[in-house]
């Protein structure tokens, strides 16, 4: 099995991310550090990465999240900040988060130890779009929900055409729901504050048409056969 796969597997991370922790030296085969991405696992092998053993696993586990504010999307923090592993400690499997939502953003989480799993949901090519509810400042007018579908500059990048619709208006403050396929950094909370609405609250609430629903805050459900079909379709 080739390295980067076995890496999946064993749930460390997905293929993608452990061809980085190979390039970067982070990975041990038989004691030695591995300088061959393409490198083939036998059996008798002993795969090492970041100092601790791994193995890897046949039993496949999906789960949905509703990550809470002032979580890391994270299987670890050099900050010993609460890390997204503190809320599924009771899994018995090495899981890790797929894809990333911010510290201060909440909301639907998919976590597994199914790497090429994870590299299909995550993937570009794959154009999964994401819908967030957020909660912005003043009024959101017709005008900058019309430049916010077309897509706006958010510093060096121009976003493609999104899903805007408007929940609740308030002259404080408006609820929204925007929906893209994007996943630049920080991308919702720099889309509106280009139409000049700073996001006060900002929650995922869905992944593709796989729907948060009333999953309470900081539990977590697993995600049903169909559900994990959809995804590995990518679409």
């Amino acid at each position: 099995m080739r390295i980067n796969k076995y890496i999946a597997q064993a749930g460390v991370a997905s293929r993608r991310k452990a061809d980085e922790l190979i390039a970067n030296g982070n990975v041990k085969v038989n004691g030695l550090i591995l300088k061959e991405p393409g490198y083939d696992v036998v059996t008798g092998d002993v795969v090492e990465v970041n100092g601790r053993r791994i193995e890897a696993e046949e039993k496949k586990v999906y789960i949905l999240l509703n990550k809470p504010v002032g979580y890391i999307t994270s299987v670890s923090d050099d900050r010993d900040r609460l890390t997204v592993m503190d809320l599924v400690q009771d899994v018995d499997a090495r899981i890790f988060p797929v894809g990333r939502l911010d510290y201060n953003t909440s909301g639907m989480l998919i976590m597994t130890n199914d790497g090429d799993f994870a590299y299909t949901l995550s993937h570009p090519k794959h154009e999964m779009t994401k819908t967030y509810r957020a909660v912005v400042a003043g009024v959101l007018s017709n005008e900058k929900c019309a430049k916010l579908r077309e897509g706006v500059d958010i510093g060096g990048f121009v976003t493609s055409k999104a899903k805007v619709e408007i929940v609740k208006g308030h002259p404080r403050n408006t609820v929204v729901d925007i929906t893209i396929h994007e996943g630049k950094n920080r991308q919702v909370r720099k889309m509106f504050k280009a139409v000049g609405n700073n996001v006060q609250s900002l929650e995922r609430i869905a992944i593709g048409d796989v729907r948060l629903g009333r999953l309470a805050e900081g539990h977590y459900r697993k995600l049903t056969r169909e559900e994990i079909e959809y995804f590995k379709n990518g679409r």
